[in-house]
């Protein structure tokens, strides 16, 4: 393998370790203490000067003629149908992969009646779009029950998501995440939920909110986001505020194509509150705001 070669690779698995970072919402050194790694290492990972001996990997990946993730166990390399259906969805674009995603949903999964759907409204989007202000104006209008998932967490783990995270890890997190999620709609027919900004970080807890809610993905600029974030004094995602608006911009890099996953896309930057709530109202379905009746 040439230098060049080798730079590549380990340059693509640094921005990949950076963008799943990001898209769980994991500062390098919460992600450093739960890998059990030192804090430079992973620096050096993310930078593009990893440990070396991933390279060797990728040599004998190269020599058996399979995928890199083969070598490494993934799931997806297991059996001659994982591997057929791996090489059948390989190399489709953006629109193939949806439409595969949503045919094997409709085959195996689970999903609500759109009537179903219809009467439970999901807000998801970063910190500071207004998932929690707009989603309280919005049950309000509707005469609806309105969830805050985190202090359903909350409730549920008997402590804040934030004590949750650095007593017991991102895992655990997400168990109670899911499983707040899961109570909720155990509990609710009709209701409005806000979650939290990392939600879809989390596959299996994301397709339940999908497959169970008409969502709305409430977008903002990083600049807003970032201002917001701030005029409300929660700083988690910008320890010191340096690079603040960067991080916002790599943490939306990171999870846009989840957020995109939703059936409504709502821009809330350049508006009041008042024009945001007036416009949120008016851009959803008329069948929706009826089943919320």
């Amino acid at each position: 393998m040439s230098n060049s070669q080798a730079s590549d690779l380990l340059s693509g698995l640094g921005q990949r370790v950076k963008l799943l970072r990001a898209r769980r919402g994991m500062t390098r050194r919460v992600l450093a203490e739960e890998a059990d790694v030192s804090e430079r290492h992973l620096a050096n990972l993310e930078s593009g000067t990893g440990n070396i001996s991933i390279l060797v990997l990728e040599q004998v990946a190269r020599a058996l003629d399979c995928p890199l993730a083969e070598l490494l166990g993934d799931e997806t390399t297991t059996t001659p149908e994982w591997l057929m259906i791996r090489r059948l969805l390989h190399g489709r674009t953006p629109a193939e992969m949806a439409r595969a995603q949503e045919t094997l949903s409709a085959l195996f999964g689970d999903e609500a009646t759109p009537r179903e759907r219809a009467q439970r409204i999901a807000f998801i989007g970063l910190r500071g779009a207004g998932k929690s202000t707009l989603g309280r104006m919005t049950a309000e209008a509707l005469g609806l029950p309105f969830v805050e998932l985190r202090s359903e967490i909350t409730r549920i783990a008997g402590c804040a998501p934030a004590e949750i995270q650095a007593l017991y890890g991102s895992v655990a997190y997400s168990r109670y995440e899911r499983e707040a999620l899961q109570e909720t709609l155990q509990t609710h027919t009709a209701c409005v939920i806000a979650t939290a900004g990392g939600l879809v970080a989390d596959a299996k807890t994301f397709d339940i909110l999908l497959k169970s809610c008409f969502t709305v993905w409430l977008q903002a600029e990083p600049e807003d986001h970032f201002a917001r974030v701030l005029a409300q004094g929660d700083q988690r995602l910008m320890p010191g505020n340096r690079n603040g608006v960067e991080d916002i911009k790599l943490t939306l890099e990171s999870r846009a194509g989840f957020y995109a996953k939703a059936d409504l896309t709502f821009d809330t930057s350049g508006k009041t509150l008042e024009q945001a709530f007036e416009g949120l109202m008016a851009a959803l379905p008329p069948a929706l705001a009826e089943a919320g009746r």
